[in-house]
């Protein structure tokens, strides 16, 4: 088992062989636990507190393997706004709802919570309940 204690600084390189560890954007939060790669190498995170682990980062590098932090599937709400007011609109509903959002081509997701998805449908928003990928934050934790 190798115990993480610091980030390392690596760049991904071509020849590199990337193991990807999918976590929620809840689980990128906690760095004090264990962890299994889908190699069976066990990591064990005793990352100082209040470090957050993004998405793309290399948790852990062992000759030309690296490890890294990838989104696992989480339930969102998927938001096609049509035009741009729309997409600003959708911006401010969820920005005051203290909400982080990850943009893509396919619209604006948000993790899933029953108010959220309540003021969607008031306003008449086309979105999808789905599962998918997500970069952001978690609910409770402030972005702004």
């Amino acid at each position: 088992m190798e115990r993480l204690q610091h980030l390392p600084h690596v760049h991904i390189q071509p020849e590199h062989h990337v193991i990807h560890l999918a976590m929620t954007s809840e689980e990128r939060q906690k760095v004090r636990r264990k962890l299994t790669a889908s190699d069976g190498m066990e990591l064990a995170l005793e990352l100082p507190t209040g470090t957050t682990l993004h998405v793309g980062q290399v948790l852990f590098q062992q000759e030309n393997t690296v490890y890294v932090v990838d989104a696992a599937p989480e339930d969102v709400l998927l938001v096609r706004p049509r035009d741009l007011q729309e997409a600003a609109q959708v911006g401010h509903m969820i920005g005051n709802l203290h909400r982080d959002v990850d943009i893509s081509e396919d619209g604006i997701a948000a993790l899933w919570d029953a108010p959220l998805e309540r003021k969607l449908e008031h306003a008449g928003v086309d979105y999808v309940r789905t599962s998918r990928p997500f970069r952001g934050k978690p609910v409770g934790e402030h972005s702004h």
